[in-house]
């Protein structure tokens, strides 16, 4: 008992030091910001997802968009169990021990097997030509990641038994949304000096600067935090602290 009364606290702290993005990851599809072509009532990866009727799919797209957090939701709404995988560590072996693995789970409990693979592009002809069978029959459904455009990357045949969805960086104001959640969950409710300098012109100078990376946004207002908290005297409460352009303009000039 007293072991797991340390993991779980260690799991508590680990989870509170954690990076503000980390923090921030959505645990449903409503808390998704952006990518409503995909994810909006009746489009079809919520379709696929809420019918629980997904195949494999490769997810594609420019760095902090949401690829990963997507692909772990759609594995937790699903009924599968899920095998999690890195292309850069993988090796062949690897992919016939995940595929051994999902025969004997559904031959024994009838319960079909979910293969994320991050950085899909990473893996080789003889990994990708070891996993097709599996991928083919539909015994592995593959969730793949990838920032490279997946008709160079990937094997052809494994591609085309793959729904492809592309997601786009993120617009100013799914940014400015993402950077007003981060705010909440850092405790900080004021709304800033008015005018020129203040909170909303920080937001929208972040929301440019951040170039579609929601990832780059919130790791750079985590640094922006930190110096409006200086600015405003340890033990100052959370009310007191005003994130100002200055804020953002230093986080930006530390980076």
């Amino acid at each position: 008992m007293s072991g797991d009364l340390f993991s779980a606290a260690a799991d508590e702290l680990a989870a509170a030091s954690a990076p503000l993005a980390d923090r921030l990851r959505p645990r449903s599809l409503e808390e998704v910001v952006g990518q409503e072509h995909l994810l909006g009532p009746g489009k079809p990866m919520r379709v696929l997802v809420e019918a629980d009727k997904l195949s494999s799919v490769v997810l594609w797209g420019p760095p902090g968009t949401g690829k990963t957090t997507l692909a772990r939701l759609i594995a937790g709404a699903s009924s599968a169990h899920l095998e999690a995988r890195s292309a850069v560590t993988s090796t062949v072996k690897d992919v016939r021990e995940v595929i051994a693995g999902a025969q004997a789970r559904l031959g024994e409990r009838g319960r079909r097997t979910i293969l994320f693979l991050d950085e899909v592009h990473r893996f080789n002809k003889a990994q990708q030509d070891a996993l097709l069978p599996a991928v083919e029959t539909g015994l592995v459904i593959l969730i793949g990641v990838t920032t490279e455009n997946p008709g160079f990357s990937v094997n052809s045949a494994l591609l085309s038994r793959s729904v492809l969805f592309r997601l786009e960086p993120l617009n100013d104001d799914a940014l400015v949304t993402l950077a007003r959640r981060g705010l909440a969950a850092e405790g900080l409710t004021s709304t800033g000096p008015p005018g020129d300098g203040g909170l909303e012109e920080a937001l929208e100078v972040l929301a440019v600067a951040a170039a579609g990376d929601g990832r780059h946004l919130l790791t750079t207002l985590e640094v922006a935090i930190s110096l409006a908290r200086a600015r405003a005297g340890a033990g100052a409460p959370a009310e007191a602290i005003d994130l100002s352009l200055v804020d953002v303009e230093g986080a930006m000039g530390a980076k």
